[in-house]
């Protein structure tokens, strides 16, 4: 757990008092607040942020937003999902998406009909149907053979 700790601190840099030491109240704050509220989409673990960033924002503000963003998202996934308990750990259930995701591929397109098929429907010849080798005897109640 140390060592998450550990990389999260060096991925998101806490700001320390002047002896370059961090102490517990320079940590960041686990509550966040904008001007603009964010909207989220829990089922695809998505929050949208709509506060403008500076025309050529510093990495240090880009990492102070993403924080935020993250946190909030959390935040909001502990308030509003229930956790259960299970003899895998612990499991958050999350709401339906309501955000409609692109498809990867376009739409297939309708087949043109071959030859055949096009015959076929101009002289109305239909498929044969598979009959099958067993009909149900309502007597019994069972599939008995058709003949023999």
């Amino acid at each position: 757990m140390a060592h998450v700790l550990d990389t999260l601190e060096a991925l998101l840099p806490i700001q320390g008092n002047e002896s370059g030491k961090d102490t517990h109240s320079s940590k960041c704050s686990v509550t966040v607040t904008k001007p603009n509220p964010y909207t989220f989409d829990l089922g695809n673990l998505l929050i949208n942020d709509p506060n403008p960033l500076p025309p050529s924002p510093s990495q240090a503000h880009l990492s102070a937003a993403a924080r935020d963003c993250a946190q909030a998202l959390i935040n909001q996934l502990l308030t509003t999902c229930p956790i259960t308990s299970s003899s895998d750990g612990l499991l958050m259930t999350l709401p339906p998406s309501t955000t409609p995701l692109p498809r990867e591929k376009p739409l297939p397109t309708e087949k043109e009909p071959t030859k055949w098929e096009k015959f076929a429907a101009k002289k109305g010849i239909e498929d044969k149907k598979k009959e099958g080798k067993s009909v149900f005897d309502e007597e019994t109640g069972n599939w008995v053979p058709k003949w023999g």
